[in-house]
């Protein structure tokens, strides 16, 4: 039984990632950690692991590489498209991936990260442009500012009922517009569309923006209270 550790501050990535893994029998999420000191602390605790860490979550990986070792555990760095895969694997991890890896690849590098093998991304390197995600601009281009701000919340990880107290509507609302969402997309859930909108820049862009914008007035709106 290969035992793995989740490290990434994204809920989505983490819950779709477990999602994945833990169809295969072979394997056993035993820590998802939000942040690199729970992270540190699952290495301690369960030696001979495998750890799959976002990058983004900038952890000394000089540390962190000697931990592993010293644990007899092993490293595979979630990186984001434009990233250099090869660059980690000279800091001693034993496998890289992109953020869009698809299901049976995540599972097979695994698998081979754990029977002692390295494994790089068959790209080098996944740039894309606005003007290459057609997908994800026609998608954009499909949903209203609503449903926009809804998807923006989906991915940050928030319920329905969440959602509803954000939007100051009700949770019935809230379904309605994801079963419209769910067409737009061609998703058949919460985290298939959050992981969709995470693999399109385009519309992962459209999505962070309404974010900020959502955080903006609510500053505003506490502001005006005060």
């Amino acid at each position: 039984m290969n035992k793995i550790i989740l490290a990434d501050s994204q809920a989505i990535f983490r819950a779709g990632t477990a999602k994945v893994l833990a169809m295969d029998e072979d394997m056993r999420i035993i820590a998802q950690c939000t942040d690199l000191e729970r992270m540190f602390h699952a290495i301690t605790t369960f030696p001979g692991s495998i750890v799959l860490l976002a990058a983004s979550l900038q952890p000394d990986f000089a540390r962190l590489s000697m931990l592993l070792e010293s644990t007899g555990s092993r490293g595979i760095v979630v990186i984001e498209n434009n990233e250099n895969a090869a660059s980690f694997l000279h800091q001693g991890f034993r496998g890289v991936v992109f953020r869009n890896v698809s299901g049976t690849a995540l599972v097979e590098c695994v698998r081979r990260v754990a029977s002692g093998d390295t494994w790089l991304p068959t790209q080098t390197a996944q740039p894309e442009s606005p003007e290459e995600d057609l997908v994800g601009t026609r998608v954009r281009d499909r949903l209203t500012p609503k449903e926009m701000r809804i998807v923006a919340l989906i991915v940050q990880g928030c319920k329905n009922r969440e959602i509803a107290q954000r939007l100051k509507t009700t949770e019935q609302v809230i379904k309605n517009y994801l079963r419209s969402i769910y067409d737009k997309t061609g998703v058949g859930d919460r985290l298939e569309l959050a992981l969709f909108t995470i693999h399109h820049r385009v519309l992962a862009r459209a999505a962070a923006e309404a974010g900020q914008r959502m955080e903006v007035e609510a500053r505003n709106a506490t502001s005006a209270v005060a």
